[in-house]
């Protein structure tokens, strides 16, 4: 069978594979992602992990069609309760909202099946700010970071070492980064919420997402406006807040990257 095609997406989440990873693919869906690993030599060995009955039997058929069955297991389970502790070093889960993805990294983490793990990469749907905020608080280090457009929707892929492999630490991460010599200082609320690699390499797509941001939070800072509460006026001195960082972090990124 020829090599299997990947949409931009998940093509994204396929070069940050280390080479001859061993890997479970959380969420598989038709196992497009562990079928094209190991058609690269990306991975050794996959593990297809799916929850739903379904994506399960299009997952085994697309291992299957692919003559792949030797070394991509199809497993039904949910989350990491289809791999053993020490099992893979290499975990993708992508297409989920990034709460999710954190509970799942959570449950599995408490019942040993990171263990051994190395890489984690991540495609959260929402929320990446707060996998990153799992990630920083759990022993693991953001190491790349991109944002992508693909039929008219927007993907982060997030991808993290365990701090046991050493290197790069959290706190050079999320150190804090001047931005037009010093004009905006983003501090590690802002490199959380919104990536601290995508800020160092701002393209398009990561300006329309924040300018899009700002968008919401104005029709929200719209309603609120109709309120006398006192809370209400709470909310909307956060909102402004907001958008005025958000505002003033977009106008300080280099013009001929965006």
């Amino acid at each position: 069978m020829n090599n299997v095609k990947l949409s931009n997406r998940l093509q994204c989440l396929l070069e940050q594979i280390p080479s001859g990873s061993r890997l479970a693919d959380i969420g598989s869906d038709h196992a497009l992602l562990p079928i094209a690993a190991v058609q690269t030599g990306k991975a050794v060995f996959a593990v297809a992990g799916e929850v739903n009955p379904g994506p399960f039997e299009a997952a085994r058929k697309g291992v299957a069609e692919a003559g792949k069955g030797s070394i991509i297991s199809v497993r039904r389970g949910d989350g990491l309760d289809v791999i053993e502790p020490g099992e893979v070093n290499c975990i993708t889960i992508a297409g989920m909202g990034g709460a999710l993805i954190a509970s799942i990294l959570e449950r599995g983490a408490a019942g040993g099946k990171l263990k051994g793990v190395q890489v984690l990469i991540l495609q959260p749907n929402v929320g990446e700010d707060i996998l990153r905020r799992w990630l920083l608080g759990n022993g693991w280090v953001l190491t790349a970071e991109s944002i992508l457009e693909e039929d008219g929707k927007l993907y982060e892929v997030l991808t993290a070492v365990s701090e046991e492999e050493g290197g790069l630490t959290n706190e050079e991460v999320y150190r804090d980064l001047n931005l037009n010599e010093g004009a905006v200082v983003c501090g590690k609320e802002t490199l959380l919420q919104m990536g601290p690699w995508l800020l160092k390499a701002p393209n398009r797509v990561f300006r329309d997402k924040w300018q899009g941001e700002i968008q919401k939070l104005e029709g929200i800072l719209a309603s609120l406006s109709r309120s006398e509460l006192e809370s209400a006026e709470t909310k909307r001195n956060q909102i402004n807040t907001q958008i005025k960082q958000i505002t003033e972090v977009l106008q300080c990124l280099p013009k001929d990257k965006l």
